[in-house]
């Protein structure tokens, strides 16, 4: 157990991404993402990014380790990190439409770890990468 109460370490956590991110189906651009998602029970659900020739169906690793999550019976809420890897300059991070999914589904304070594959990270939170979200608080509204 890492100190962090995470059943890996961060670093761990992205050598886990980047197992996903070599599933990664990207005939069109080539650009491999990986993430995985530790849930409430410690579970690892690995999501890598899936390419479509119609390009809108294509679905980011991050939003694939949350619905598969889901999909494995996790309720929203329940999650306690996320880490991203890609092939980038700087720690990659999650498009607007995979920060709004992750808003909807994560605590707003849930780590969100940040890597690429030269070995540079970060760390932040969900709050920090879609400040102001739109949320079902705002339906209630």
């Amino acid at each position: 157990m890492s100190m962090n109460g995470l059943p890996l370490t961060h670093d761990e956590l992205l050598e886990a991404a980047k197992i996903a991110r070599a599933r990664a189906y990207v005939p069109y651009s080539g650009f491999a993402v990986g993430a995985v998602l530790v849930d409430s029970q410690d579970r690892l659900h690995y999501g890598c990014n899936v390419e479509n020739a119609a390009y809108s169906p294509t679905n980011c690793a991050e939003r694939t380790a949350l619905f598969r999550a889901i999909a494995d019976g996790c309720q929203a809420g329940e999650f306690k990190a996320l880490a991203v890897i890609g092939d980038t300059d700087k720690p990659i991070t999650p498009c607007g439409v995979c920060r709004q999914v992750i808003a909807e589904l994560c605590d707003p304070e849930m780590p969100v770890i940040l890597g690429n594959m030269q070995g540079d990270s970060r760390v932040t939170t969900m709050s920090e990468l879609l400040p102001g979200a739109f949320t079902s608080r705002d339906l209630n509204n």
